[in-house]
Parts: C-alpha cells; sequence; structure tokens
C-alpha cells in the first residue's frame, strides 16, 4: 500500500466533540481534508452547524451538527444513534469536549472541580463507552482523547493554577491506556493528544497573564499554530496508526521534554 493509502479517510465518519470551534474545528478539518465524513457535537450547537456547513462547501464530505451533552448519557446515546442512522457507521471517536477553572487549589469551589471532571473524565467516558459498543460489532474503530502538558504531573502555579483541569486530563491518560488494553482484542486502538499551549478560546485568559511564562519554558519558545494539531489527529484517526494503541503523543513544542 502506498504511504498516502494509509492516511487515507474516505468513506470513514468520524465523530468529534466540541469541534464546532477552537482545537476540534482544527481536527475536523484535518479529517475532511483526507477525505472522512464528520458529525461534530457540543452544547452549543450552533458553533457545530456552521463549522460542519463551512466543511461540506469546501471538502467533498457529509457532514452533520447534534446538539450534545457529553456528561448526559442519554444525549450521548441520541448522538450515537443518529450517526449511525445517518452513515451506518462510527469509525473514529474524537473526544475533545473540555472544561476548565482557574483557582487556587485550597480556593477551588467543589463545584467547580466536579463540573470540570464531569465533562473531561465522565463525558470521555460516556461517548467512548457508546461509540466502542458501535465499534465492536464491526471490529474496527479509533478513539482518540483529549489530555494535555497539563495531565503529566504538577504544575506551577504561575504557569496553571487549575487543579482540576490538570487531575482531569491525569485522568483521561490513565483512561487512555486502560481502555486501549480492554479494546484491543476487537481491533479498537485508543489514543490520546496531549497538546501544550494553542491559543484558543478556552485558553486566552492564561496566556493573556501567563504566556511569557509558558514561553520561558517552552523549547520552540512560540504557542502552537492553526492546524498542527492536524498530522497527529490524522495519524490517530487512520490505518497509519493501526499498530498503536494507549500511546499519548504530545504536541507541546518540547515543553514536555524539559521535565
Amino acid at each position: 500500500m502506498h504511504v498516502h493509502e494509509w492516511f487515507q479517510m474516505d468513506g470513514k465518519t468520524a465523530v468529534i466533540t466540541g469541534g464546532g470551534r477552537g482545537l476540534g474545528a482544527q481536527m475536523a478539518e484535518g479529517l475532511a481534508e483526507a477525505g472522512a465524513n464528520i458529525v461534530l457535537c457540543s452544547r452549543k450547537v450552533e458553533n457545530c452547524e456552521a463549522m460542519a456547513e463551512e466543511l461540506k462547501k469546501n471538502h467533498d464530505i457529509k457532514t452533520l451538527a447534534l446538539a450534545c451533552d457529553v456528561t448526559d448519557e442519554e444525549s450521548v446515546k441520541k448522538v450515537i444513534e443518529e450517526t449511525v442512522e445517518t452513515f451506518g457507521t462510527i469509525d473514529v471517536l474524537i473526544n475533545n469536549s473540555g472544561a476548565t477553572w482557574g483557582a487556587p487549589a485550597l480556593e477551588m469551589p467543589t463545584e467547580a472541580f466536579q463540573k470540570v471532571m464531569n465533562v473531561n473524565v465522565t463525558g470521555t467516558f460516556l461517548m467512548s463507552k457508546e461509540a466502542a459498543k458501535v465499534m465492536t460489532k464491526q471490529q474496527y474503530g479509533k478513539i482518540i482523547n483529549l489530555s494535555s502538558v497539563a495531565g503529566f504531573g504538577g504544575a506551577d502555579s504561575r504557569l496553571m493554577d487549575t487543579i482540576g483541569y490538570n487531575t482531569s486530563k491525569g485522568a483521561v491518560m490513565t483512561f487512555t491506556k486502560d481502555l486501549a488494553v480492554k479494546l484491543a482484542k476487537d481491533n479498537i486502538q485508543v489514543n490520546a493528544l496531549a497538546p501544550g499551549f494553542f491559543p484558543t478560546k478556552m485558553s486566552e485568559g492564561l496566556l493573556s497573564q501567563n504566556g511569557e511564562f509558558i514561553l520561558e519554558r517552552t523549547p520552540m519558545n512560540r504557542f502552537g499554530q492553526e492546524g498542527e494539531l492536524k498530522g497527529a489527529a490524522l495519524f490517530l484517526a487512520s490505518k497509519a496508526s493501526d499498530y498503536v494503541t494507549g500511546e499519548i503523543l504530545t504536541v507541546d513544542g518540547g515543553m514536555h521534554a524539559t521535565c
């Protein structure tokens, strides 16, 4: 098989949570460019609808935009059911929806901590569980979870005073490895992306306050640029990664290498 064929996604269907903007939209665009049909879902369905129209206009693919609260099991099941009804399959799931909350650890409101864990961890579990039920029947699938460099260990409070977010992203890494082991027999690969600092709506406050501190600790001395997560996402979504599972692929300009 030619190397280009390993990365082709023609006829595949990818579900991307929180895909209407930010890193989710970038990854959706990358998979669409490779030929995949795209399902975008989030609580703010308007963003997904706009992005779905843009992808359909720019690429020869089909798209679907759905409302979804990843913390609500019935909402998740409905997205999976509608995707299968429309496309007949789910080949790729990217768990991108996320939440954060900044506060000193000893002042973090309990409800804020729980909300972040619920979206980032429970939401990833619910989406993975329902999508994997489809993937096991077809004996093929790719699950890609969005972790973060913040999940590798403790973070200087000058860098990220977000104990709930950091905890959740560490949990996503362990969840990824455990699910990869559980689903390997069904030819389903489960991996995670651990991005460094990319300018998005979620990160704009952090980068505006702590940008210089972050850059000092990033060997490439810059933030991630638009599109620089596309290749990593496509690799994990395509046949090119068929023998890769339980991996945390870090895309951070070298920050993690300094630890």
